[in-house]
C-alpha cells in the first residue's frame, strides 16, 4: 500500500522543488514558531513595462491545500519608461493582467492588473484573488506615476465617457 503513495509524493516533491527554482522571492518572513505560514515576498516586472517592479507580498500556508487571499502589493519605477512602452499596452478601464499566480489547487489565483490611468499618467496596478473569501475578493492598489519619465504627456487628451 505505501508503494503506491511513493509515485504521487514523488511527484509532488519535485513539483514543490521546481516551483521553488523559479519563484522571483525576494523575502520569507516566519509568522512563528506554532505556525505554518510564512509571509513571502516577490518582485515582478512588468512585461511591457520592465521600467516598473512590482513587490507583492502574501502568506504562503505550507501544508494547506491554498493559501489565503490576504495581499499586499507596493509597484514602483526601477528604469526608464518610455512612451513606445504605453503604445503597446491595453488602454481599456479594465486593462490587461500582468502577473498570475495559482494560489491553490481549487481555482484560486493572484493577479495583478495593470489599467493606465491617462487623465492622471499614473499606471496603476491592482492584485486581487480571484476567490471570494469571507464575503469579500482581497485586493490591494499601488500607482507609478509617470512625471519625470519620458512617457509622461503634460497635456494628456480627457477621455469622454
Amino acid at each position: 500500500m505505501k508503494q503506491q503513495f511513493l509515485p504521487l509524493a514523488l511527484g509532488l516533491g519535485i513539483t514543490v522543488i521546481g516551483l521553488t527554482a523559479c519563484s522571483d522571492d525576494v523575502g520569507k518572513v516566519s509568522l512563528g514558531l506554532f505556525t505554518t505560514k510564512d509571509v513571502l515576498i516577490d518582485a515582478k516586472h512588468d512585461p511591457k513595462i520592465p521600467g516598473v517592479t512590482c513587490h507583492i507580498s502574501r502568506i504562503q500556508a505550507n501544508l494547506d491545500f491554498a493559501d489565503p487571499s490576504d495581499m499586499s502589493i507596493s509597484c514602483r519605477q526601477t528604469g526608464p519608461i518610455t512612451a513606445a512602452q504605453l503604445e503597446n499596452i491595453n488602454l481599456d478601464k479594465d486593462g490587461e493582467v500582468v502577473f498570475k499566480e495559482s494560489l491553490s489547487i481549487l481555482f484560486k489565483s493572484l493577479k495583478v492588473r495593470r489599467i493606465f490611468d491617462k487623465q492622471n499618467q499614473t499606471l496603476l496596478y491592482l492584485s486581487y484573488s480571484t476567490k471570494e473569501t469571507n464575503g469579500s475578493h482581497k485586493h490591494a492598489l499601488s500607482t507609478v506615476p509617470l512625471y519625470g519619465t519620458e512617457a509622461f504627456n503634460p497635456n494628456p487628451v480627457t477621455l469622454k465617457d
